[in-house]
């Protein structure tokens, strides 16, 4: 089975609505998604998610399933830089915080920092991973303690139009990792393309690998350079995101 998690093109936030750049990004998006001979299509109910699938649904004339655990990861944590002050982002720490605490880097252990165990962020996690692998299961992969046990393997593609925290939420789960490493190491530009492959290297076992993070080859090709939405300032300093 092949997973495709799309994170929503360039954003407005204030509005939940693509910007003029972020619609001209659905629609790159749509002729690249059109190929992929994708079986089923889930959507986060925010507008920013469902104005990105409209143009695939509309090309490929097919539906999406709107799911709620598939909107952005927002948790009220106390930034620990912000003396207290809530962000609704848990993972939007400066390295020198998050990395001063080895629990964080833990697998299991990452929600019993006092940070997120303020937001309760670890149940909120528990909550969407439960519903991700009740999805699976319906596709024939059942969780099983680390593992999936391939109860009806398939070569389907589902695709999940979504965010980048609740997408590398989705990722550690089934990589078996803390989603701080994910949500600090990896950076999803808007409209890109996170690619998951099962192997079943064992006849009944599967395990999840990523074979493409990010791709944004379908902007690269017609010449479209990325929106920063993704990032922060590359020099501190040069003008772009530092905070």
């Amino acid at each position: 089975m092949k997973l495709l998690f799309i994170r929503h093109g360039d954003p407005d936030y204030e509005h939940d609505v693509l910007t003029p750049a972020g619609k001209r990004e659905a629609e790159l998006l749509a002729a690249r998604l059109g190929d992929e001979r994708i079986s089923e299509f889930y959507v986060s109910p925010l507008g920013r998610a469902q104005a990105t699938a409209e143009p695939t649904l509309r090309r490929t004339n097919q539906e999406a399933v709107c799911c709620d655990w598939l909107q952005e990861f927002s948790i009220p944590v106390p930034r620990p830089d912000k003396q207290g002050d809530l962000s609704r982002v848990p993972w939007d720490w400066l390295p020198q915080d998050w990395l001063c605490d080895p629990k964080l880097l833990d697998p299991f252990r990452w929600r019993e920092n006092e940070v997120m165990q303020a937001g309760d962020v670890g149940r909120a996690y528990d909550a969407v991973t439960a519903s991700f692998d009740s999805l699976l299961a319906e596709h024939g992969y059942q969780r099983d303690w680390l593992l999936y046990r391939a109860v009806q393997p398939n070569t389907q593609t589902l695709a999940f139009f979504s965010h980048f925290g609740l997408s590398c939420l989705l990722m550690s789960h089934l990589m078996n990792c803390s989603p701080m490493v994910l949500w600090q190491g990896l950076c999803m530009a808007p409209s890109s393309v996170t690619t998951i492959y099962t192997e079943e290297r064992r006849s009944g076992i599967a395990s999840f690998r990523a074979a493409a993070v990010g791709d944004i080859s379908h902007l690269l090709k017609h010449g479209v350079q990325p929106a920063f939405a993704a990032r922060f300032c590359e020099v501190h300093g040069n003008g772009d995101r530092e905070d």
